[in-house]
């Protein structure tokens, strides 16, 4: 969008485009207008990162309008995205890639550009892992590289020793959690790297929805975690990737 932006003012300055032309083409860039949504098309340049649909809630059809009304070279990723909204989606823009266990939809124009530095996404059990994806997915639209190390939680202590080295050489840590949220304390005292922590709603009764974990993380005796919605994955990438940004 920068890009797009400065094409346009230097082909004003050149007199390629006429003033009053110039204008008609400012008024679509801040954002699209497709009745039902309003689709923010400026957001990247005040904040790093382009708008993203939340997908739960709107109805198929209005997520695969966004897809198709919105033009140009932006990439644009959809979260929580069930399995029939999907179908829809990719029957009327087929370009888009769906990640049915992260539940994202991706629409990728060109070519993603990487930070050198990478992203840790950690779960202390197989059931995190819709979370972690939606993490990853969100990371790498963002411009940042992201690995998943799943099912080392504080149950196995050993598994998780057995990653520190890799733990270690991350830019970021993701740590995601579910039942009484333990893993990213314990992540926390061993290495020296910022934590996100996610608690999940995974649990029996008394995790009540993944209330035990974001308590239990929110009073870390770790320095320096910190914690995002329960179940927030997306979140969770997005303050990554502002900190993987700042690395480099």
């Amino acid at each position: 969008m920068e890009n797009k932006l400065k094409e346009l003012l230097s082909a004003v300055r050149e007199g390629k485009v006429d003033i009053d032309e110039g204008v008609e083409l400012l008024r679509d860039l801040p954002y699209a207008d497709l009745g039902h949504t309003k689709f923010d098309l400026h957001r990247s340049l005040r904040n790093g990162f382009p708008e993203v649909i939340y997908a739960e809630g709107k109805t198929p059809e209005q997520v695969g309008d966004i897809f198709l009304g919105v033009s140009g070279s932006t990439n644009i990723l959809a979260t929580r995205v069930s399995p029939a909204m999907a179908t829809h989606v990719q029957s009327v823009c087929p370009d888009v890639s769906y990640n049915a266990l992260g539940r994202t939809l991706a629409l990728i124009r060109g070519s993603l550009k990487f930070k050198s530095r990478e992203i840790v996404i950690v779960t202390a059990g197989t059931s995190d892992l819709p979370v972690a994806e939606e993490a990853r997915v969100t990371c790498e639209m963002f411009g940042s590289r992201a690995t998943v190390i799943s099912d080392i939680g504080v149950a196995g202590i050993h598994r998780l020793l057995d990653k520190l080295p890799q733990l270690r050489k991350a830019s970021v840590l993701i740590v995601i959690a579910g039942m009484e949220g333990a893993l990213a304390s314990v992540i926390g005292g061993l290495v020296s790297q910022p934590i996100i922590a996610v608690p999940t709603s995974v649990g029996y009764g008394a995790s009540f929805s993944g209330l035990s974990a974001l308590l239990g993380m929110l009073t870390s005796c770790a320095s320096g975690v910190s914690v995002v919605n329960i179940d927030n994955g997306f979140g969770a990438a997005c303050a990554a990737c502002k900190i993987n940004n700042l690395l480099e």
